[in-house]
């Protein structure tokens, strides 16, 4: 029999985890799961993840038993997300935009120029939209968690000149993460966009493969790109975030209790994210320009317009279907 210490121990210990007593998940099976991430630990999103899944370990006095592997070290985006689909891999942090290989409603909160800031972004993922490209990776057997972590709006850095007008594009040889979305934005304004991997993007820049590259101030600081690249033009073409992602098979198989502890904790952990990348954003550009980049804030519409006129907006409202364009078009406004 437990003494009136040890069962008030459980008592604080089962309301911890949602009120649950931990010695229901002591009876239970042990589950072991593995989340693999693309940046490196220093990222905002990897130190939320590791945090996290700390948290959950304690909560549940290891009984779920989730680690965190940042910095591709379980293989590049492509890889891990092929992982997951076929359970190798449990789950990871995955880029809307990247899943659209497999899911092609996925990438469709990063059509460019979509969003003029964080209000619309998260209306849109946190609704309908959102909805949508769960629904759309529910089919391909992956499961999405309901909030997605903060990827940040992107900007383009060159070790050349600075971006200042949509002619600045042409035949611009700019690194671009493996997708499809990504190399049509980039042709349409006339460049010529080189998919690369992230962890292989500093090489790429400093051996002059390419001569810019684009993403979140985030990124441009925890891979130290300011060291390889001079101007940072703060063009925020596209939004992008990271979806927690699980194999569907998985996921199911995992006992009720278990899945609400790890729903409930990732999504804390989400919304701090969020918020602490807000802050982190006001202070980099300062920090970057310490450290030698220059920047300079391009007038945005004449890229949205260049874009209107090469014909991207049509071809992906066709690839994405009137029905999810609609659902883009309720918080973005009509784009053309």
């Amino acid at each position: 029999m437990l003494t009136r210490r040890e069962f008030g121990a459980a008592v604080l210990t089962g309301a911890a985890v949602g009120g649950r007593s931990p010695l229901a998940f002591a009876q239970g099976s042990k589950q072991s799961l593995k989340v693999g991430g693309q940046f490196q630990a220093s990222h905002p999103a990897s130190v939320a993840m590791e945090e996290d899944c700390a948290e959950i370990r304690k909560e549940s006095n290891g009984q779920i038993d989730i680690n965190f592997f940042p910095n591709a070290q379980l293989g590049s985006d492509a890889a891990m997300l092929q992982q997951v689909r076929q359970g190798v891999l449990d789950m990871m942090t995955a880029s809307g935009i990247a899943m659209q290989v497999v899911s092609p409603v996925a990438g469709i909160s990063g059509v460019a120029f979509a969003f003029p800031d964080y209000t619309q972004v998260w209306q849109a993922v946190d609704g309908d939209l959102g909805a949508e490209i769960r629904a759309g990776l529910e089919k391909v057997g992956i499961y999405g968690f309901p909030k997605c972590l903060d990827s940040g709006f992107r900007d383009v850095t060159t070790s050349t000149k600075p971006i200042n007008t949509a002619d600045d594009f042409k035949n611009f040889k700019i690194r671009v993460p493996p997708s499809p979305l990504w190399v049509s934005l980039f042709s349409a304004l006339g460049a010529s966009p080189t998919s690369i991997t992230i962890n292989e993007l500093y090489t790429a820049l400093q051996t002059k493969v390419v001569d810019g590259q684009e993403n979140p101030l985030t990124i441009i600081e925890t891979q130290k790109l300011y060291e390889v690249q001079k101007f940072c033009s703060m063009t925020d073409h596209l939004w992008d975030g990271l979806w927690i992602i699980a194999n569907g098979r998985r996921w199911k198989g995992l006992p009720s209790d278990v899945q609400a502890v790890i729903s409930r904790s990732f999504e804390t952990a989400t919304m701090k994210q969020r918020e602490s990348t807000a802050r982190l954003n006001t202070d980099l550009e300062e920090t970057l320009k310490a450290k030698g980049l220059v920047f300079n804030r391009p007038e945005k519409m004449q890229f949205r317009e260049a874009l209107s006129k090469a014909g991207f907006y049509a071809e992906w409202k066709k690839r994405y279907g009137p029905e999810a364009w609609a659902r883009l078009e309720k918080y973005s406004g009509p784009l053309s």
